[in-house]
C-alpha cells in the first residue's frame, strides 16, 4: 500500500522498537549464550505462530461486525498486531546479528563473555554474576550484560583483581574472587 494513504499513527508504529540501554548498534554482533538465543527464537515463534494467528482471527471477526470506528475489538486487535509485528522485526534484527558463545566450551582464568564470576563489594558482600548478552539481562537472576558498567569493568580481570566501575552513586570497587565457565540457564 502506498504510504500516502496510511494514517500518521500507523507510520509511527512502523518504526523499529527502540534499543534497550546497552543495545547493539548497526553492524555490531549480538553475542548470546545458547540458552538466551533459544529463548529469543522461542519468543519469535510464539509471536508469529501462536499470538498473531489468534489476534488476526479476532480482527477478522470484529471487522465483520460493521462500523470499525467504534469497534473496540477491531481497534485493539489492529494495535496488538502492530505491536506483534514490531517486536518480531526487532527480534529478527537481533537474530540476524547473533553470535552464540557457549560458556561450557571456554576455559581460562580471565573474564570474558559467558564467565560466571563471584565478586566481593566494598561492603564485604559476595555476589555472583554471569556475563551475558544485552538481550539476556536479568539482574535478579545474576545475569548482567557484558556492556553494563560492571560487566565491562570485569572483562579481562582475573581472580584477585580489584576493578572499578561507575554507578549513579559514583565510582565503586569490587574484588574478583572466582571465575568459572559453566552453563548459564
Amino acid at each position: 500500500m502506498n504510504k500516502a494513504f496510511t494514517k500518521e499513527e500507523d507510520l509511527e508504529d512502523e518504526a523499529d522498537e527502540p534499543e534497550p540501554q546497552g543495545g547493539i548498534g548497526p553492524g555490531e554482533k549480538n553475542y548470546m549464550t545458547p540458552t538466551g538465543a533459544k529463548k529469543l527464537q522461542e519468543e519469535l515463534y510464539q509471536l508469529l505462530h501462536v499470538e498473531r494467528p489468534k489476534v488476526t482471527e479476532v480482527v477478522s471477526w470484529a471487522a465483520g461486525n460493521g462500523d470499525r470506528s467504534e469497534n473496540a475489538d477491531y481497534q485493539y486487535g489492529k494495535r496488538r498486531l502492530r505491536e506483534i509485528d514490531r517486536r518480531a522485526r526487532f527480534i529478527n534484527k537481533r537474530l540476524r546479528a547473533l553470535v552464540i558463545v557457549d560458556p561450557t566450551l571456554q576455559k581460562g582464568e580471565q573474564i570474558f563473555f559467558g564467565a560466571t564470576v563471584r565478586i566481593r563489594t566494598e561492603d564485604d558482600v559476595e555476589k555472583r554474576y554471569s556475563i551475558v548478552g544485552v538481550d539476556e539481562v536479568d539482574v535478579g537472576a545474576g545475569k548482567i550484560s557484558w556492556r553494563s558498567p560492571l560487566g565491562a569493568a570485569l572483562l579481562k580481570a582475573r581472580a584477585g583483581d580489584v576493578v572499578t566501575y561507575r554507578t549513579p552513586r559514583g565510582l565503586q570497587e569490587v574484588e574478583v574472587i572466582e571465575v568459572v565457565y559453566v552453563e548459564i540457564v
